[in-house]
Formats: structure tokens, sequence, C-alpha cells
């Protein structure tokens, strides 16, 4: 019912870019999000009602008064009765304040074993008519070092366009991102295009680039014997969730996502 709805409202469209190397399971069907994967999280969040406040860096929860009061690194702490936590997990371990003591110590073990890999992305964007002559709309790469993954986005999504300048984003291997996880940026980027260049020679030259570092970048061990989601307290109720409690991939969402909402209707 999920993929039915963002069908219907175009928030999702079924992937026919020719994608090169892509391992496809039997039965499974591949999506892409024309407007971006961020298009999917903000058409729930509109769906919700809720007033949404981003760029809230959350450093210490702590008990006061039946209620849960949250810091963060800029501004005044707040007040809540629930919190839901779906940050990757070594970051609810990294919380400050009562969660540090709240958390038990048989949560602390499930919680230490979850695991990520890390890699970087590199985004190319291009002037608009700058021509990208290669067949694939993406591509797999199986024997590079640095570069597990490359696509020119806008043709992935199929929203060429004369007015729209393309862009390309590349994936590290997780080998080569946790060997420079500690790197210096600039280095990083320059080797990734130093990579790029040997692998696709005819890419122009980009308009601008920008280097990502994906500390968390895909759940590789979920935190065991929870279903997507554990209760750290319950009156008030502190929780968490998100695909570190199940897995990296669109279903692995929505099952915490259904967890954490039926755990929390029964505590209101």
């Amino acid at each position: 019912s999920f993929y039915e709805e963002l069908l219907s409202h175009g928030i999702l469209e079924p992937l026919t870019a020719p994608i090169e190397g892509m391992v496809v399971k039997e039965g499974s069907c591949n999506y892409m999000a024309p407007q971006g994967i961020s298009s999917v999280v903000k058409f729930y969040l509109k769906q919700s009602g809720a007033d949404v406040f981003y760029e809230q860096h959350v450093t210490h929860i702590s008990l006061r008064d039946g209620k849960w009061e949250v810091s963060r690194k800029m501004g005044p702490p707040e007040e809540f009765d629930i919190v839901i936590l779906t940050m990757p997990v070594p970051q609810i371990l990294q919380l400050q304040g009562d969660i540090v003591n709240i958390i038990n110590e048989s949560q602390k073990q499930q919680l230490e074993s979850a695991s990520y890999s890390s890699r970087y992305a590199l985004g190319l964007f291009y002037e608009a008519g700058t021509q990208i002559d290669v067949p694939w709309a993406a591509q797999y790469i199986a024997d590079n070092p640095c570069i597990r993954f490359i696509s020119i986005d806008n043709k992935k999504r199929n929203i060429e366009s004369p007015e729209t300048g393309p862009s390309v984003v590349v994936h590290t291997t997780v080998t080569f991102g946790s060997e420079h996880l500690d790197s210096d940026p600039a280095e990083v980027q320059q080797l990734i295009l130093s990579h790029l260049e040997r692998i696709v020679p005819s890419l122009p030259k980009p308009d601008s680039v920008k280097c990502h570092k994906w500390r968390y970048s895909q759940v590789t061990k979920a935190v065991p014997n929870c279903l997507g989601q554990m209760i750290l307290h319950t009156q008030p109720l502190l929780i968490c969730g998100g695909d570190g409690f199940t897995r990296s991939n669109f279903d692995g969402c929505i099952d915490s996502a259904m967890s954490l909402a039926e755990a929390v209707k029964s505590h209101l």
C-alpha cells in the first residue's frame, strides 16, 4: 500500500533507465524517486501535519518532572512527553544526560552490536546543456578499489531537460570508505576524481563538486532480537528505531516505522 500511494502521487516511479552491473533479485521490483529520496520523507511529513524543525543537533536527554528534557547544541532545552530516536544506533549511544543510565546493560550490548558501513559520496554538477555521452544511466563497478557506483542522476530519474544541468553521483567502495574515514576531505575528493577519470574518460569538467562523508552508510548488522524498535523507558516513553533495527532499504524503514507507531499508540 505504501508503494501504491507513492506511485499514485508520482513520488516514486518504476526504474526503467539502464543500470549496468545491477544484481536483480528474482521477484523484486525497483523504483526511483524523480525528485530525490528526500521527497518520500517530505511527503509523509506533510501528511502528518507535524511542525518540523530541521538542523537541531540533540546532545542530551534527561528526565525532568515526568517529561523528557532534550538539549541541543544551539538554543535552550525543550520538554517532551514522548521521544522517538531514529538516528544511526552509534549516535544514540553518544547522547549524554540521564539516557546514559536509562539504557540498561543488556540493551547497551544489543545496541553496541549494530554495525554500519562507511563510504564517501561525490556529486559532480554541470551547466545546462552539457552532454554526458555514456550508454547507461548508472553503473555498478566490480573491479575498482575506490569506486563502486556511478549514476548520471537526471538520466536515472528520467528528468533530462535542456533547462536542467546534468549531475553525476559517485559512491565509493566500503573498503575505501573505512580506509579513508579520517583522511583530509580534499585529498579524498582528488582520489575519487582521479579514479573516475580512468573509468569514464569522456566525462566533461564539472561546474562544481561536492564531497560528502557518509559515516553511517548502510546497516551491515542490525540490532539483534528487536522487531523494528526498542523501548528504553516506558513512563515517559523513550523509544528508538530506524533501519538500524531492521535493514537498510525502504521496506526496512517502513517495517520499523510501523513497529514504532504501534508501540507509541499503545502508550498514548
